[in-house]
């Protein structure tokens, strides 16, 4: 249920729309070990899931999907013969490159650069130099592409958000005052901060109430504060209304690929108070629909926090029609408009040689309404 895996299954469900051939291949996910499953009963943590319990945002689409067999790496008998074949992360990106021309110009739809101490950094950085059009998901990113791997012709398609399922009309600020914010236990995505400063904040706001939903679990080791709400991986439709009744919505991402929960609490009508990482550092002005602050700034997170927090309310209001019309303008069918453009340059840079994948007949790329 990640939000990466939500992008791509919307520019899946996008390209199937516009008359293109889309098929889906990933491996399923791993077994847990019956060891591990042990091991996290006796710590008194929760048991990890099974494949069987793990839903996914492809469950409600009608689209063709393929999954392999157990995990293991994609083969060249997985992949039909296609105009485009796409990686979506660091070790498709290896199993993409080992694919024959005839499975298509080779893209590579980058959401984030994926450098982290639990990944094989090595092989991560050497992703990104493979003979692959990129597609990024913001700005930060192309300028990444650029300036460590010197590659000049990245596309930038930013996301988006689905004005029918995200959307609040004029609000008036909550009776109780309210904070949202996101449970991901992940280091980079910064809970810890954000839960330093709603401490703070409470401290200053004694009657606050915490919002929060998470694919995860809470965890002992990075507990909500007292009487926090908590929704467990919550229905895509209910998602609108735990955005609505928050007040101020709080990221502290370390790193972040574009960060879709803060541009749909935006579509709610909700400022966001956040750290300059991803799209939030792009989009927010501070005073005007939030507040953008230092990575790693709790003291200034938990300061933005209380301003927006204590906003009379027609000022509010004001930084909530701000958010509002922060995003208004984006949609999922001009972003897909993008992306498929980026996918026909892609064959007929393919074509060109300039970069791997691709079998053409004299040089030409494919019709459109082809095979992704």
């Amino acid at each position: 249920m990640a939000g990466g895996t939500r992008v791509i299954s919307i520019y899946a469900q996008q390209l199937k729309r516009r008359g293109h051939i889309v098929r889906v291949i990933s491996p399923p996910h791993p077994s847990v070990p019956l060891r591990r499953k042990l091991k996290a009963k006796l710590l008194g943590r929760d048991i990890p899931e099974g494949p069987r319990e793990i839903s996914s945002h492809f469950d409600q689409v009608e689209m063709e999907h393929h999954v392999l067999e157990r995990f293991r790496p994609v083969r060249e008998e997985d992949v039909p013969d296609s105009d485009v074949v796409i990686a979506t992360w660091w070790e498709t990106a290896e199993w993409v490159n080992s694919l024959s021309p005839k499975k298509g110009a080779k893209v590579y739809f980058i959401q984030h650069h994926e450098i982290f101490e639990h990944l094989p950094v090595a092989r991560c950085e050497a992703t990104y130099r493979l003979p692959m059009h990129k597609i990024v998901v913001a700005r930060w990113l192309q300028t990444v592409m650029r300036d460590r791997y010197s590659d000049y012709r990245v596309d930038v398609v930013p996301n988006s958000v689905d004005h029918a399922q995200f959307f609040a009309g004029v609000r008036r600020k909550q009776n109780v005052p309210t904070i949202g914010v996101l449970y991901g236990s992940v280091s980079f995505k910064g809970l810890d901060v954000s839960l330093d400063a709603i401490r703070a904040v409470q401290k200053r706001i004694s009657n606050t109430r915490i919002i929060s939903f998470g694919s995860e679990r809470v965890k002992a080791s990075l507990p909500l504060p007292p009487g926090a709400e908590f929704t467990f991986k919550p229905d895509q439709n209910d998602l609108r209304q735990l955005y609505s009744r928050c007040d101020v919505w709080v990221t502290a991402s370390r790193s972040e690929g574009f960060n879709l929960p803060a541009m749909e609490a935006m579509a709610c009508r909700t400022p966001v108070v956040s750290t300059r990482a991803g799209w939030p550092e792009e989009a927010i002005k501070t005073n005007y629909n939030g507040v953008l602050v230092d990575v790693d700034d709790s003291v200034g997170l938990a300061n933005g926090v209380e301003w927006v927090l204590m906003r009379d309310e027609s000022e509010w209001t004001t930084l909530s029609t701000n958010a509002f019309n922060t995003v208004i303008g984006s949609s999922w069918e001009a972003s897909a408009d993008m992306f498929e453009t980026a996918l026909f340059r892609a064959c007929e840079r393919a074509a060109r040689g300039e970069i791997a994948g691709g079998l053409f007949t004299n040089g030409l790329p494919p019709c459109p309404r082809r095979t992704v």
